[in-house]
């Protein structure tokens, strides 16, 4: 692999910013053409779907086209804005800069910081105070920002920490493990009591403290719950397996048989 030059480097972009602009353009694709910010939105979510498992797998060709599929989601934004006169790729990554360096003056100014921490509640106070520039009120909430579309675990997992940076958190870990044994007792109680509503209440406040625990101890949940069903995978397979080895179907089998095997698979990993 070479170190491109800048210009190099922009020239490629210049390319690419071409190609979608013919594709957009009234002789280019009929498809492209009839893409909207509205229609484009599940595949941007997607694209940064299979950029993580890309990162998970750690398969470098995959992640580079990936990052490439972003880009183009980014450039299709763009292009879509820039033919409704609203603004175009050039505004956007003036903004970005813009706004990098204003949120880093440890790096761009002279207020040096030798911790993330620190930056991070420095981040918080330049944000806090652009959003009082962009009128809005003082005292806006600390979870202010916190986008309501991410996956549930992600949000989760922000608004806990938008709320420990201000002081409002766990101090030990054992305290996060009393609580979750407190949740599901109450889960408990509303399983006996046959009140559904409760019971949805309650297994909510459950998962929520179960992110607070992961958060606590430095993971994220959406990674820890994905290698969890990732290896309910390999080992529901490994199931099928030994019951195929058998001749037998899965509902064929009584539920000791099945324990019992599922006991085996899992001492193989």
């Amino acid at each position: 692999m070479s170190i491109e030059s800048p210009e190099t480097s922009l020239r490629e972009v210049a390319r690419l910013r071409e190609i979608v602009a013919r594709l957009r353009a009234p002789e280019g694709c009929p498809w492209d053409r009839e893409q909207t910010h509205a229609s484009l939105r599940s595949g941007a979510i997607e694209e940064v779907y299979e950029m993580v498992e890309a990162i998970d797998a750690g398969d470098e060709p995959h992640f580079k086209e990936e990052l490439g599929d972003l880009l183009l989601q980014v450039l299709m934004h763009a292009q879509i804005a820039a033919e409704e006169g609203r603004f175009d790729l050039d505004e956007i990554a003036a903004g970005v800069a813009r706004k990098l360096v204003r949120r880093h003056p440890h790096v761009f100014g002279q207020n040096k910081l030798g911790e993330s921490e620190a930056v991070l509640r420095q981040w918080d106070e330049i944000k806090r105070a652009e959003r009082e520039v962009n009128g809005a009120p003082a005292n806006a909430s600390a979870l202010d920002g916190v986008s309501a579309a991410l996956p549930a675990l992600m949000r989760a997992e922000k608004v806990q920490k938008r709320a420990a940076r201000v002081g409002f958190d766990w101090e030990q870990l054992h305290a996060v493990v009393e609580k979750i044994r407190e949740e599901v007792a109450e889960v408990e109680e509303e399983i006996e009591s046959g009140n559904r509503a409760k019971l949805e209440d309650e297994l909510g406040d459950l998962l929520f403290t179960v992110v607070n625990l992961t958060r606590k101890a430095k993971f994220e949940a959406e990674i820890l719950l994905n290698q969890a069903t990732s290896k309910f995978v390999r080992r529901f397979h490994g199931l099928e397996a030994e019951v195929a080895r058998l001749g037998k179907h899965l509902p064929e089998l009584p539920p000791a048989e099945l324990d019992a095997l599922w006991e085996k698979v899992k001492q193989g990993g």
